[in-house]
């Protein structure tokens, strides 16, 4: 039994992932973040670790694979506990215990577990089609300290020249004050002018084409028969995720992909990282989209994951 797969599939929407007897898988949200260093911008995630005090079976494991496998809870439970006593003895025998995309468990030299997480899926669901990128860093153009002290030092001096006043310039001055007044009143009045006309030819222009569309009529002689087309509208909120696509063009052909596929694909909206996002089918019950993921993942896609959302 390939436990890990269940653990994996169970931490997308739970904070807590108990083994009975063995310890549990814990996940906690960390925002987002820059290195400053290197200039890498990472997205939010969950960080996964483990603690084996927590062994109390809450049977949220069991019923998970005694849903997937269509047994019962008992015999999910018995394979579970046998798959356990194979995990203690590996660990027993220094064996390093790898659980695929959550990390590996090793027995340090005081018989204590040690956990080291793997990084390669990020478990938030919000975050889903988001990866780090890095950004190169930006330069700004430093100021010359020297020239500042120097800007800051110097002072500029004007000292008035005394002119013998010449009656003429006074009145040269007078004369274009007013010549200055007289242009800036016609200006000001064409201005106006331009202004008022262009009013009066667009209100001109709406009156007609309004008068235009109300003389229009349209008359079909023969009018086609009214077709009634019977659309069965896909409903649920458990909503089998294929992919999420920054561009349109690329959720429409993987759409139409899936659906050549025989798959009932379609388009949900928009996620708030402003991604397209596709899903295979929605379904009613959470037991009918496990089966279907269960099946999807094992002939279709292996990364492809469970959404619960109620859609508008």
């Amino acid at each position: 039994m390939q436990l890990e797969t269940y653990i994996s599939d169970l931490l997308y929407r739970y904070e807590c992932v108990t083994v009975p007897e063995f310890g549990a898988f814990l996940t906690q949200r960390v925002s987002a973040s820059i290195n400053d260093s290197t200039h890498a911008f990472y997205p939010p995630k969950k960080t996964i670790s483990f603690n084996e005090q927590i062994q109390k079976n809450d049977g949220l494991l069991a019923h998970y694979i005694a849903d997937v496998e269509k047994i019962p809870f008992e015999v999910a439970s018995k394979k579970i506990h046998k798959r356990v006593k194979t995990l203690k003895a590996l660990l027993a025998q220094g064996e390093t215990l790898t659980f695929k995309n959550i990390g590996d468990i090793v027995l340090n030299s005081e018989g204590k577990i040690v956990f080291e997480p793997s990084y390669n899926l990020n478990y938030l669901t919000d975050a889903f089609g988001l990866s780090q990128f890095v950004s190169p860093a930006i330069t700004r153009e430093l100021y010359n300290d020297a020239v500042e002290s120097i800007e800051k030092e110097t002072t500029i001096a004007f000292t008035p020249e005394k002119r013998k006043s010449i009656p003429y310039l006074r009145y040269a001055a007078v004369a274009v004050i007013a010549l200055s007044l007289g242009g800036f009143a016609a200006s000001h009045y064409y201005v106006n002018q331009i202004e008022t006309h262009n009013q009066l030819a667009q209100e001109e222009a709406f009156q007609q084409l309004d008068n235009k569309i109300q003389e229009a009529t349209f008359v079909i002689d023969n009018p086609l028969p009214a077709v009634t087309f019977n659309v069965k509208k896909q409903t649920g909120n458990y909503h089998i995720v294929a992919g999420a696509f920054r561009v349109e063009d690329n959720c429409d052909k993987k759409i139409e992909q899936l659906k050549a596929e025989g798959f009932k694909a379609r388009n949900i909206g928009v996620n708030k990282y402003g991604l397209h996002v596709v899903v295979y089918d929605s379904y009613e019950t959470g037991e009918e989209a496990l089966v279907a993921l269960h099946d999807i993942r094992k002939t279709s896609n292996k990364d492809a994951w469970l959404l619960v959302e109620k859609l508008d």
